[in-house]
């Protein structure tokens, strides 16, 4: 298969041949068909979360078609539309058992690695899948059976960042009707956080952002104030809208610099809650006066929404269905597999919600 692999940090990725194996007892082939193009592999190809993880083939946000299965898989069968989970579980451990399956601590992965076509070479694979591929070899747990009649390049976001940031605000914030929202930064998952806002009915839902064009696309997926960053103090501005309270929930979803976390924390009103989402570069310290949470104020981390994919896939897709989750407004551009390095400048240059590759 041809995949896109990422051999050094600050690096373009280079178009590749790759093997790989059948699938083993428990795993699944399946043929992709689209993969979102997530600022996390932005942050893997920068080297910002180490070097560590090279040579890989990227991408995290995968759906596609089940070509085979291996021995023992039950839950999914060949020709089932499915999208991959990057976070998978085992089911028995304590946080399985819990119901918070994102955090298992004993992840299921395949028993082979991809191998460059005519050498030893082995590659890592982002989130364990490796999207920006025409094949993923994965575990039966990370295949989630979808209605087949949703596009696949719409599936493909439900992946990671829809389900990143709509769970963060239903399931890691629980936010309540009637309660005010911030969110700092209007990217692919902070827009997927104001639309969980928005289905959580909140009453009011402020966009932070430094760029006037995704403050204005944040408008469209629930935003009813925007706060430009680079145009004074967020905090103020956020406080200011509120009456001097702050908000009740605010959400970091940039994961870049030091700032938006501190003030994420500083625009929340007495026993408001913060919830961290963006996955910032190794070593980012946030630095903060220990009586600044004195009034009672929470701060927690989101990963992957606190999701639990085989139950949120469908279901997010089953309100895509109905109109009331927008999937395909965050598609702003679409790329065939060549076009990847293309795909992460437009990323960079902040001019998308999402692009996503088409790969058969």
């Amino acid at each position: 298969m041809q995949a896109a692999i990422a051999y050094e940090p600050q690096g373009q990725v280079v178009i590749e041949e790759v093997d790989l194996s059948k699938p083993a007892t428990g795993e699944v082939l399946v043929k992709l068909m689209a993969s979102g193009v997530c600022h996390s592999d932005w942050h893997i190809l920068k080297g910002e979360w180490g070097t560590q993880l090279f040579p890989l083939i990227l991408g995290h946000e995968g759906a596609g078609i089940v070509e085979q299965v291996g021995e023992g898989v039950r839950n999914v069968k060949a020709g089932d539309h499915v999208i991959l989970s990057w976070r998978t579980n085992c089911g028995i451990c304590e946080a399985c058992q819990k119901g918070w399956p994102v955090l298992c601590y004993k992840s299921p992965t395949v028993s082979s690695k991809a191998v460059k076509h005519g050498s030893d070479q082995t590659f890592g694979k982002a989130g364990s899948l490796g999207t920006f591929a025409e094949y993923a070899l994965v575990p039966e747990v990370a295949a989630v059976p979808i209605d087949p009649v949703i596009p696949f390049a719409q599936a493909s976001l439900v992946g990671c960042g829809v389900t990143t940031g709509v769970g963060a605000a239903i399931n890691t914030a629980k936010v309540q009707p009637g309660s005010t929202v911030a969110v700092f930064g209007c990217g692919g998952v902070g827009l997927n956080v104001i639309q969980g806002a928005r289905l959580a009915n909140a009453s009011q839902i402020i966009a932070v952002d430094m760029l006037d064009n995704k403050l204005e696309m944040s408008k469209k997926f629930g935003a009813t104030d925007l706060v430009n960053a680079s145009k004074g103090d967020p905090v103020e501005q956020i406080m200011g809208l509120t009456g001097g309270l702050g908000v009740h929930y605010a959400f970091e979803a940039i994961g870049l610099v030091p700032e938006p976390f501190l003030q994420s924390i500083l625009c929340t009103r007495k026993r408001g809650l913060t919830v961290w989402v963006g996955h910032a570069p190794l070593n980012t310290p946030v630095t903060i006066d220990a009586r600044a949470l004195m009034q009672e104020k929470m701060v927690m981390g989101s990963l992957y929404g606190s999701a639990r994919p085989q139950i949120e896939f469908p279901r997010l897709l089953k309100l895509y269905q109905e109109g009331k989750l927008m999937l395909d407004e965050l598609i702003t551009n679409e790329y065939p597999l060549s076009g990847a390095n293309e795909a992460f400048a437009a990323l960079g240059r902040g001019e998308v919600a999402r692009s996503v590759l088409n790969l058969n």
